[in-house]
């Protein structure tokens, strides 16, 4: 039997992929700065896509969708900037987490374009409907 993809899963792990890279950075002032960004713009898909799971509505689903795509791009410059200062040696960490900050931004993409279609035809029936 194959087995369901679950976003809530990989988003787990990618939450701990960012706290795994962020513990391993230089403890200077530089350092811990973009460190305590990059660990609340990583961490913050993994709650934002609970609440979408609770999302009162289509349009704020999408919304709430919005707000993982953002905090993952944030993330990506985060650790792009990481990566060319170096903050973290090798810099070469970096970049497994950086390709999954990407492929998830493209699954947020899609998945908002998707909600984003079915909140517009919602909205047309329902306005042909009346």
């Amino acid at each position: 039997m194959a087995r369901k993809y679950d976003l809530e899963e990989r988003l787990l792990a990618y939450s701990a992929m960012v706290i795994r890279l962020v513990e391993g950075m230089d403890k200077t002032r530089a350092g811990n700065h973009v460190a305590g960004q990059l660990l609340r713009s990583g961490t913050s898909p993994l709650f934002n896509h609970g609440e979408a799971e609770e999302a009162e509505s289509r349009r704020d689903f999408v919304h709430k969708l919005k707000i993982c795509q953002k905090e993952l791009k944030e993330s990506k410059r985060a650790l792009m900037l990481v990566k060319t200062v170096p903050l973290l040696k090798p810099a070469t960490q970096v970049d497994p987490v950086l390709k999954e900050t990407e492929e998830l931004i493209r699954i947020f993409s899609k998945s908002i374009n998707t909600a984003t279609k079915n909140m517009v035809h919602e909205e047309t029936s329902e306005y042909v409907a009346r």
